[in-house]
C-alpha cells in the first residue's frame, strides 16, 4: 500500500501516455470567446477573463480535476497580479515589484492571458487579450499599461512554474478490484483521471486532509452489500434516477425533480462542466453587490483554489481508500451478484442521464464522493464567508442541452448547493451518500482555504 492508502497494483504507470491536462484535448487552433464583451454588464477585468475562461471549457471539454486546476491557476495569478498593484490581503505566492505608476487593468489582463496561453497553448486568445488591454482609459499613459503587463505576465509565469511539477500531468492506469460493489466502466470510457487525488492541493496540507469515512462506514464491499443501508441507497436512486422507459422499474420521480437533475448536470463536453457554472453564478451574485475589480480578485482566486482543492480531496476519495462505489447502474444492473435480497435486480435499468443521442452516461470514475456535491460546498462555503450570509438570492439558466434555456431561483446559498448534490440522485448516477459526504467534504476544505489563503 502506498501512504494514502492506494493499493500500488491498482494504479500503476500507463505504458501508453495519458495527458491529464486540459490542453491536450485541443487538438486544433479554436477561438476561445468573441474578442468583444457580450455580457450586458460593464467590462469588468475579473469577470471577463471567468467568462473566456468558461468559453474554453465549453470548446476543449476535460474532466473536473484539471478544469479547476486550470482555473485556480489563472485566478491565482490574477489576484497576485492585483495584489501587487493594490494591496488586497496576502499573496498566494508573492507581490511582484511596482516600478511606477502602474495599469490594474493590464496587470491582471497579461496574468489570465499568459495562464491561459500557457496551458492552453492550441487555443486562441490574442483577440481577448487585445480588447482586454483596450479597455483602460485612453489618459492611461502607455507605459502604465507596460509596467502592468510586465507585472501581470510575471505573476503569471511565477505560478505557472509553482505548478510545473505538482502531479497533474502524471499518467496512470486504473485496474478495478474486479468484484461486486467495485467500479467499472459503465460505457464508453476508461476510469478518468484517477491519479488527481494525488495531485498537490493548492490550500490543503494533504489530498486526504479531510478525506471521508467509507460509505455507510462499512470497510468491506462484502458487508457493505449486505447491509440495508445499501439497499436503501440503492433502491432509492432506482425509482428517483431512472430513465422513463426503464421496463421493470416504476421512476417516481417528478418533473422538478427531473428538470433539477438537468439543470445541474452539465457533464458532458460542450457544457461549461460543474466547476463553471459555479463561477457563473458567482458572477451573477458578485454583479448582484456591486463588488470592484479587487474584490472580485480576491473572491474568485480563493473560489478557484477552495474548488480545485475539492478535486483532489474528492478524486482521492474516489480512487485512494479501500472501497471504489459502483455507480447505480452496475448496482441496479448487476444486483443478482450482491447476495442482498432487498436490491431488485433489474438488467435493463438505466439512469436520466443520457448522451445527446440517448444513449446512457454515467461520469467514467466511482460514484463515491459525488464532483458536484464536493464542488457545490466548496462553493457555498466560500461565498458564505465571503459576504457573511446564507441569505443570497439570485437566478441562473444552464447550458446543459438537457435543461437549457430554463431558469431556476435559490433564495439561500445553501439551498442552490444542496439542490446540486441531491441532483446527482434525480439523474441516476450517484447515491444518496455520496452527495452527502461530498458537501461536508467540500465545506471542509473551503472553511481551510478561506481561514488560511490570502
Amino acid at each position: 500500500m502506498t501512504s494514502s492508502g492506494m493499493s500500488t497494483d491498482r494504479l500503476r504507470p500507463s505504458r501508453r501516455t495519458v495527458l491529464l491536462g486540459l490542453a491536450a484535448s485541443a487538438a486544433t487552433s479554436v477561438v476561445a470567446a468573441p474578442t468583444a464583451w457580450a455580457d450586458p454588464a460593464p467590462y469588468e477585468a475579473v469577470h471577463y477573463w471567468s467568462k473566456i475562461f468558461e468559453d474554453t471549457v465549453k470548446k476543449v471539454g476535460g474532466a473536473p480535476g484539471p478544469i479547476t486546476r486550470a482555473v485556480a491557476i489563472m485566478h491565482l495569478a490574477m489576484y497576485d497580479a492585483a495584489n501587487s498593484v493594490t494591496p488586497i490581503g496576502r499573496p498566494y505566492l508573492a507581490k511582484q515589484p511596482l516600478s511606477g505608476p502602474t495599469s490594474l487593468n493590464a496587470a491582471i489582463a497579461t496574468a489570465a492571458y499568459t495562464v491561459l496561453r500557457g496551458l492552453f497553448p492550441s487555443v486562441y486568445f490574442d483577440g481577448n487579450y487585445g480588447f482586454a488591454l483596450s479597455q483602460d482609459a485612453a489618459s492611461v499613459p502607455q507605459a502604465d499599461k507596460d509596467r502592468g503587463a510586465a507585472l501581470g505576465r510575471a505573476a503569471a509565469e511565477a505560478l505557472l512554474k509553482a505548478r510545473a511539477d505538482d502531479g497533474s500531468n502524471a499518467s496512470a492506469t486504473y485496474t478495478p478490484d474486479g468484484v461486486p460493489g467495485a467500479w467499472r466502466p459503465t460505457g464508453r470510457e476508461a476510469a478518468a483521471t484517477p491519479q488527481w487525488g494525488n495531485v498537490r492541493p493548492f490550500g490543503l496540507t494533504a489530498p486526504a486532509q479531510f478525506r471521508p469515512g467509507l460509505p455507510g462506514g462499512f470497510t468491506t464491499y462484502d458487508a457493505l452489500l449486505r447491509s440495508t443501508q445499501y439497499a436503501d441507497q440503492v433502491n432509492e436512486v432506482r425509482v428517483l434516477g431512472g430513465h422513463a422507459d426503464t421496463p421493470v422499474t416504476q421512476v417516481t420521480r417528478t418533473a422538478d425533480q427531473t428538470q433539477i437533475a438537468g439543470f445541474w448536470a452539465n457533464d458532458l463536453d460542450g457544457t461549461y462542466k460543474p466547476p463553471m457554472q459555479l463561477f457563473q453564478h458567482t458572477r451573477i451574485i458578485a454583479r448582484k453587490y456591486a463588488l470592484n475589480v479587487t474584490q472580485n480578485a480576491r473572491l474568485f482566486a480563493l473560489l478557484g483554489a477552495a474548488l480545485a482543492d475539492a478535486g483532489i480531496a474528492c478524486w482521492d476519495a474516489k480512487y485512494n481508500t479501500a472501497i471504489d462505489l459502483w455507480r447505480p447502474v452496475s448496482a441496479i444492473t448487476l444486483a443478482d451478484t450482491d447476495a442482498n435480497a432487498s436490491t431488485p435486480y433489474d438488467p435493463a435499468w438505466r439512469p436520466l442521464s443520457s448522451y445527446a443521442d440517448g444513449t446512457s452516461f454515467t461520469p467514467p470514475f466511482p460514484a463515491y464522493v459525488s464532483g458536484h456535491a464536493t464542488f457545490a460546498g466548496a462553493w457555498s462555503r466560500v461565498l458564505q464567508t465571503h459576504f457573511n450570509t446564507d441569505a443570497i438570492t439570485f437566478s441562473a439558466t444552464t447550458t446543459d442541452t438537457y435543461e437549457g434555456g430554463i431558469t431556476r431561483r435559490f433564495t439561500t446559498l445553501s439551498a442552490a448547493a444542496d439542490e446540486n448534490a441531491r441532483s446527482r440522485v434525480y439523474l441516476g448516477v450517484h447515491y444518496r451518500w455520496d452527495s452527502e459526504q461530498g458537501l461536508r467534504l467540500g465545506d471542509s476544505v473551503a472553511r481551510h482555504v478561506t481561514d488560511t489563503l490570502l
